[in-house]
């Protein structure tokens, strides 16, 4: 029997995208045991993976090291007797663990000075276009994997699918007062990655007028670090349609966020974790592209429309506009958001 320990990504769409290696490795070996580490705030995601036999919390911050910290918590896995390890990050101390842990076969990318941590060492990750197609390919032998075609390309892969606990949605649902009586259009509009990313205020404010006015309910998402922004959308509504318009960001935990969005129809999004979230709870995404590109991260839905400008200096993948200008986003107008939602 395979027993399986992944050193999880840091972010949360990331580690939504992760759950395709899990159910690649599942299909390969339906009675592996797969444990995850991942930062606290990826656990509840994590646990809505049937894939995933153990969700183990990383006690460290984003980008410590602790050198003494990460060989205890390899050595309190020893036991365990892990058969093989799948490192995600690119850092040479998230392959600390699995070493520390003993675990025989270690495998991922050619990243910092891993020479010797992981002793099954993946040169070509460049050969992949998609950070999906990355992950699914450390699951096959190294000789297998020569780039995308040797996968079958983004369409073959199997796409992230958390699973929704009716009971907990529907207190969830109780919790924030909110009615399925009208469709619901999801607004994303934060973006953790930087302003080159996010969408302009007054263009979501745009699209909720108008989904408002055309009988549905909007509901807004994000972190506290939204709120301001979620606000602002808000004020630019007119009394009337803030009836229809619920305030959800710095409210919700991260996981009665996936069950609010899975009662979503349409979920309009900056290119962000709750994008991605989104996606594996089968709603039709409209995913907004600034200063990155879909040609890494796509939303992995069965319904997926990506509205984005043409102009030359874009994907910069810049967390600022390096012109001053942010003509990717500001000319990306409402109705082209309206109409990718209107399409289903």
């Amino acid at each position: 029997m395979n027993k399986i320990l992944v050193i999880g990504p840091s972010w949360v769409g990331d580690m939504v995208m992760s759950q395709s290696l899990y159910i690649t490795l599942k299909q390969q070996s339906p009675d592996a045991i797969i444990d995850v580490i991942a930062p606290g705030w990826c656990k509840p995601i994590l646990e809505r993976m049937p894939e995933v036999n153990r969700a183990i919390e990383m006690p460290f911050g984003h980008g410590e090291f602790n050198w003494s910290g990460r060989r205890n918590l390899g050595r309190s896995l020893i036991n365990e007797h892990y058969t093989h390890a799948f490192v995600l990050p690119n850092s040479a101390k998230s392959a600390l663990i699995p070493w520390f842990a003993k675990v025989p076969v270690r495998t991922g990318w050619k990243g910092e000075m891993r020479y010797g941590l992981l002793n099954d060492l993946r040169p070509n990750k460049k050969a992949f276009q998609y950070m999906v197609e990355r992950y699914v390919a450390l699951a096959y032998p190294r000789k297998e994997m020569v780039g995308s075609q040797s996968l079958g390309g983004i369409e073959a892969q199997p796409k992230p699918s958390l699973s929704i606990n009716e009971s907990m949605q529907e207190a969830t649902l109780a919790k924030f007062k909110l009615a399925q009586d009208k469709p619901i259009v999801g607004l994303c509009p934060g973006a953790e990655f930087g302003p080159a990313k996010q969408w302009p205020i007054e263009h979501y404010a745009a699209v909720a007028a108008e989904m408002i006015e055309r009988g549905h309910q909007v509901w807004l998402f994000g972190s506290a670090k939204d709120q301001l922004t979620t606000s602002s959308i808000l004020l630019n509504l007119t009394e009337e349609q803030k009836q229809a318009c619920f305030d959800l960001a710095g409210q919700t935990s991260l996981i009665e966020a996936v069950d609010l969005l899975a009662a979503c129809q349409s979920v309009v999004s900056n290119d962000s974790g709750l994008m991605h979230v989104a996606a594996a709870v089968g709603c039709h995404v409209v995913g907004v592209y600034g200063s990155t590109s879909p040609k890494y991260t796509p939303p992995l839905a069965r319904k997926v429309d990506i509205v984005s400008t043409d102009i030359e200096c874009r994907p910069c993948f810049k967390r600022e506009c390096p012109l001053g200008h942010l003509k990717c986003l500001k000319e990306l107008k409402p109705h082209n958001v309206i109409s990718a939602i209107s399409s289903i």
